[in-house]
């Protein structure tokens, strides 16, 4: 009866991810239209925070109940989630133009973000102090993004939209955020539970399932923007959730552990290098050619698969 449960409770928390994630970009796109701002802008900043909600929640709850391998893991794995898996998904899809001019410093803050991690926990340790400059990395990004956004007022063509609707939009994008985030605590926490019984450890389920888990927003929220041909939104949205995990959610962690956050060997060694280098392929293709590119998302996949089988084949799920 209680795995019954659990596999219903999990089921239940897909159903809310699913509709949650139609409510949320129908009413964020309906924003961009009703204002003119870039749909890539609108992905960057309010769908990008707003999406990154589960990763923060479960990280810093790791912290305090001590389950530290899962918090770094978590933070960690949905960066690499979100790129190898979720935007290589969304390439191999819809391909398309990337206005370099609102990209290029975005994507270089979450490379940068990626190697300043890796280089700040070579010693097994985050450390509060030296964190602080990943919330540096924060802020640049978020001057940049409201830079753009009041650079961008009206660039684009508005949509055909009654603004007798912005109520309704408004209780939509609430309600569908809500629900995204209610239906990845109940996939994690009923998810991780039948794992933790089958006797994968901690580190490994942060960087499989539990990353996965709260990167489904961003899955469901590209997913959607796929169907809905949102090419531009959703992968600003990645790359503004990249940037807030990276550079925002492990020294939050790092404060809430007492200044001194301990990474695990498998963290430094594996995980992070790894997120570094799936960066570089997810910027590098469009920042020199001004596209994105199908043979790049499905390298990015490949590259995702590989990590998975060493995890299954060295660390022994």
């Amino acid at each position: 009866m209680d795995i019954a449960l659990t596999i219903l409770l999990f089921i239940a928390g897909l159903v809310l991810i699913i509709k949650g994630g139609d409510w949320f970009v129908d009413a964020a796109v309906w924003f961009a239209n009703l204002t003119g701002i870039p749909k890539f802008i609108i992905g960057a900043t309010i769908v990008s925070v707003a999406t990154t909600l589960p990763e923060l929640t479960v990280s810093v709850t790791g912290v305090i109940d001590g389950e530290l391998d899962m918090a770094v893991g978590n933070a960690v794995g949905s960066v690499t989630a979100n790129l190898g898996l979720i935007m290589g998904i969304s390439l191999v899809c819809i391909p398309g133009i990337i206005n370099r001019k609102q990209f290029w410093l975005k994507a270089t803050l979450m490379a940068g973000a990626s190697l300043l991690l890796w280089l700040l926990c070579l010693n097994g340790e985050l450390l509060l102090l030296p964190s602080l400059i990943l919330f540096v990395l924060f802020a640049i990004y978020i001057w940049d993004s409201i830079r753009d956004g009041k650079n961008s007022l009206g660039s684009e063509a508005r949509g055909d939209v009654d603004k007798k609707d912005l109520p309704k939009n408004l209780i939509l994008f609430v309600v569908g955020i809500a629900a995204i985030v209610f239906g990845s605590n109940l996939l994690i926490n009923y998810g991780s539970k039948l794992a933790l019984l089958m006797g994968v450890p901690a580190a490994i389920v942060g960087v499989t399932m539990v990353a996965i888990g709260t990167s489904l927003p961003e899955l469901i929220t590209t997913i959607t923007a796929i169907r809905k041909k949102e090419a531009s939104m959703s992968i600003g949205n990645i790359v503004g959730a990249n940037v807030i995990d990276l550079a925002l959610i492990l020294p939050i962690c790092s404060a809430v552990s007492g200044g001194n956050l301990e990474i695990a060997p498998q963290s430094y060694n594996l995980d992070m290098p790894v997120c570094f280098g799936i960066a570089m392929l997810a910027i590098l293709p469009p920042l020199l050619t001004g596209k994105t590119h199908r043979w790049q998302g499905v390298l990015m996949l490949l590259c995702y698969a590989a990590y998975i089988a060493v995890l299954v084949t060295v660390y022994g799920i």
